[in-house]
């Protein structure tokens, strides 16, 4: 039986990027201020990855006085994220309005045919990549990967995830098509709520975020077998007793042949000037260099790649295209009318 790898193409890209010196105090970067509280839109439901991440950067802003205004987080995860999206297209000409990414970018416009696409916004920066892990509960009999493949092929596993047709789903295809199984796909509003379920043993696995299941993990309700990267995650400070982010293999030596990395990224509006636009890199280089950011990357994995300009533009391009590939051989796409 043939293997398909699901290849995310832009991660070798990006593997290497480093970012260029910061910007000139001759920029008219610091020119633009905002004048009344940022929302900051996440198009998702609380204690998934995106919700922890924009809630930390609030916190960050806060506790080192980054912005003379407040920072207001605000879920809108209707929609498979539409709801947020939809609002910050219609906010056009509007700087005071941020929203933070993942692959739902691309995946709900693609499988539900609903008006928007990460151009009708402007890109602003890349905060990281975020890594996926397949975990089961601690009591579970699989071991490793190769456990829970064999176990695959002679049982339909449950198969726990946020939303239908999203990153969650379409990992759980590729791990169909490449072994040969079928899973129950049950879905849920975020990440929290995933992980609530496999240690409530409702599910047989997830392929939750790292930053979405840690805390079980070192609780020691979950246990991870394999982690969908070409590479082993380079941190090894122990999370639990015996274990390290590092020593989780990458599920391809384990006969998941699935690579997978999803954007955390800011856009704001169309239409906003670009002093605002730099007003944020800067904000957000400023929070990058906190000792809370750098903690919170290493607490959940991250791969900390950060880009602007446009080679972020150039990466959301290659990403968009890889999804519609992906989503393609899913059957995902929204049928045209």
């Amino acid at each position: 039986m043939s293997r398909h790898t699901l290849q995310y193409t832009a991660l070798a890209a990006v593997a290497g990027f480093t970012f260029a010196a910061g910007i000139s105090t001759a920029t008219p970067a610091a020119e633009w201020k905002p004048t009344k509280n940022v929302e900051f839109i996440i198009p998702a439901g609380t204690g998934g990855g995106a919700d922890q991440m924009a809630r930390m950067m609030q916190g960050i802003v806060q506790k080192h006085n980054l912005m003379p205004v407040s920072m207001v987080v605000i879920n809108k995860a209707g929609g498979a994220g539409a709801e947020g999206f939809l609002d910050v297209k219609g906010s056009a000409g509007n700087p005071h309005k941020i929203i933070i990414t993942l692959s739902n970018l691309f995946t709900t416009p693609l499988a539900t045919g609903v008006p928007f696409n990460w151009r009708d916004l402007t890109p602003v920066a890349m905060l990281a990549l975020d890594e996926f892990v397949l975990w089961v509960h601690n009591d579970s009999p699989y071991k490793t990967a190769k456990d829970y493949v064999a176990a695959a092929k002679k049982n339909q596993l449950k198969m726990a995830g946020t939303g239908s047709k999203q990153e969650d789903q379409i990992i759980t295809v590729g791990i169909e098509q490449a072994i040969g199984a079928k899973f129950t796909y049950v879905p849920f509003k975020g990440g929290g709520d995933v992980a609530k379920q496999l240690v409530g043993k409702h599910v047989d696995s997830t392929v939750n975020n790292p930053i979405e299941a840690v805390a079980q993990w070192r609780a020691g309700a979950l246990r991870p077998l394999c982690v969908f990267d070409g590479k082993r995650i380079p941190l090894k400070e122990k999370v639990t007793s015996t274990m390290s982010w590092n020593d989780i293999p990458p599920c391809k030596e384990s006969g998941l042949p699935i690579e997978y990395l999803m954007l955390r990224g800011i856009f704001m509006p169309a239409g906003v000037p670009q002093e605002a636009v730099n007003y944020y890199i800067e904000l957000f280089k400023k929070v990058r260099e906190t000792a809370e950011w750098k903690d919170f990357m290493a607490k959940g994995a991250f791969n900390s790649t950060f880009m602007v300009g446009n080679e972020y533009k150039n990466w959301v391009e290659k990403a968009e295209q890889t999804h519609k590939d992906l989503m393609t051989k899913a059957g995902f796409l929204a049928k045209k009318s």
